[in-house]
């Protein structure tokens, strides 16, 4: 069974010497990937990506370390975006307090700004947490009506359950890591109908690549570790992924 990357940044200049090679490999073994915004400019390619080839949908967002400079025009040029056909989400956008590049108040603002726009559009989001999952989560709770993915989920099996109802948990190569043990017991612990596969490529590569470029095709391997951790079989994973990731994105 062909699977789905739901997260996937394939404008990365990393692709630009071989974007065409990667895209063929897409085609040949992938039902689709999501290619998510994380600026303007990114969120643009994403739909011009998903316009020229069907194996590709878009999400436009901007992510916590790029809202400098976010204001009414970029946010109109934003839902603009967002209303073409293939657009499926709002994303990736959150908190961010590893790298701090803006104020915590600011990222705040600027993230519920960007979840009224989903709101406004009615399509779910791509939510980005890192070192911030407590005020992820309360923000997320102020629209109890937007629904999304919980992008590369970094919470405890506690965390989760406080928005389960709502989101969908994508899970990556980081999955696949000896360190990984967190995340391992997430994956154990919460139901299988609720994760969904991603690589947030070129970024995080599952093992046996980690350290390289990452790319969609390699979400194979993390959908191999959840069968191994959950005791179940490589195609009951890929079936149930790939309904999840349609459901949240709107798509089943």
């Amino acid at each position: 069974m062909k699977l789905i990357d739901s997260h996937a940044h394939m404008d990365s200049e990393q692709f630009d010497s071989d974007r065409a090679e990667v895209f063929q490999r897409i085609k040949d073994n992938m039902d689709f990937i999501v290619n998510i915004g994380y600026d303007i400019e990114s969120s643009k390619q994403g739909v011009e990506y998903s316009k020229k080839y069907d194996f590709i949908y878009a999400a436009v967002g901007i992510h916590p370390d790029d809202i400098e400079g976010y204001d009414d025009k970029l946010e109109q040029e934003l839902e603009e975006l967002a209303k073409n056909e293939k657009v499926l989400a709002i994303g990736e956008i959150g908190l961010d307090y590893h790298w701090m590049t803006r104020p915590k108040e600011e990222q705040q603002e600027i993230f519920r700004r960007q979840m009224k726009v989903a709101e406004r559009v009615g399509k779910p989001v791509v939510i980005h947490s890192r070192d911030a999952i407590e005020d992820t989560v309360k923000i997320l709770k102020e629209f109890p009506s937007v629904k999304g993915i919980f992008h590369c989920y970094p919470g405890s099996v506690e965390t989760a359950l406080q928005v389960i109802d709502n989101y969908y948990f994508g899970i990556g190569g980081v999955l696949t890591f000896k360190n990984a043990k967190k995340l391992v017991e997430v994956v154990k612990n919460i139901p299988l109908e609720k994760l969904i596969l991603e690589t947030d490529c070129p970024y995080m590569a599952p093992t046996p690549f980690r350290g390289k470029r990452n790319e969609p095709v390699y979400v194979e391997y993390v959908a191999k570790k959840i069968a191994e951790i959950k005791g179940i079989t490589y195609d009951e994973v890929a079936e149930a992924t790939n309904l999840n990731t349609r459901k949240a994105y709107n798509m089943a």
